[in-house]
């Protein structure tokens, strides 16, 4: 598998100018209406948070960069993403929204698509009360436009979903696909079976790329502790390879357990065990290759 792997990811090996790069973090401007996942024991992220909030952290961190995902399903939080993009060269790219079941997807897609930061879409399919929503047919049908434009596709899904997003990314073997926040494993319980076989299943299709991110917010918020993630972040390395982690923060939402610092110091701490090549690779050059940035 290995081997193939390597063949998938060849053609992406021009992109050779490395800077770090924090994978996933979000912008937006707060409102109860627009952003109700945001209950009372997340009270510390109710506020805005734009680029002169992440542009400290990131520079504290050691970070160029980042690729700023979208929190809301609209058109127009992707196209304000974009504007903020422009304004801003640290945002190196926007993982945006469009309606993919939507039968004008095709011109949704072109119209987005002008604006080179634009470098992928995301769905939350976590939140679709059809667990096999990845499947359904004017789904794939938006998901197969999405190489016209040269656009990755981030899978956003829970631990259950995991055996149908490998049938799913199966269908399109030539589209570049990234897993957001490692599948959502059950760290908290620290029940990982069931999600380990899901990952190793998924990994299998070497168009998948998979994101370090979000995990302390799996974990018990209070409480969590290094040593509780590294195992999902081993058989992360043990299914993927180096070749296809990326390291991202999940900010502002890593706030609600622990410091944009703190979050990333416990990956940075994980990659010094590495070779120096694999350490590069995870901390910003996979990013760099999987999006084709222009940097």
């Amino acid at each position: 598998m290995v081997a193939s792997i390597r063949a998938w990811t060849s053609d992406l090996l021009m992109y050779s100018t490395f800077m770090l790069i924090d994978a996933h973090q979000h912008f937006w401007i707060y409102s109860s209406d627009e952003y109700g996942w945001i209950d009372n024991s997340m009270a510390a992220i109710r506020r805005n948070f734009l680029p002169e909030d992440l542009a400290p952290e990131l520079e504290r961190n050691g970070f160029s960069g980042s690729i700023a995902v979208q929190a809301r399903q609209t058109i127009e939080e992707t196209r304000w993403l974009l504007e903020l993009a422009e304004r801003s060269e640290k945002i190196v790219g926007v993982v945006g929204w469009a309606d993919l079941c939507g039968e004008d997807v095709g011109s949704q897609l072109e119209s987005l698509a002008q604006n080179r930061k634009l470098v992928g879409i995301r769905h939350i399919v976590q939140s679709e009360p059809d667990d096999r929503f990845l499947l359904r047919s004017d789904f794939t049908r938006g998901i197969s436009a999405l190489e016209e434009f040269d656009l990755a596709y981030d899978i956003l899904i829970y631990t259950k979903h995991l055996p149908i997003a490998a049938a799913f990314v199966k269908q399109f073997p030539r589209q570049r696909f990234v897993l957001d926040h490692l599948g959502k494993p059950p760290i908290k319980s620290g029940k990982m079976n069931l999600w380990a076989d899901g990952i190793r299943r998924l990994a299998e299709s070497p168009n998948v790329f998979c994101k370090l991110s979000g995990l302390v917010t799996e974990a018990d918020w209070q409480h969590w502790s290094a040593e509780q993630i590294y195992p999902y972040v081993s058989l992360a390395f043990q299914a993927f390879g180096p070749d296809r982690l990326m390291i991202g923060s999940d900010w502002p939402v890593c706030l609600v357990a622990g410091s944009y610092s703190r979050v990333i110091d416990v990956l940075t701490e994980y990659l010094r065990g590495l070779s120096a090549e694999a350490c590069n690779a995870v901390s910003g050059g996979n990013a760099q290759r999987f999006w084709r940035l222009e940097i």
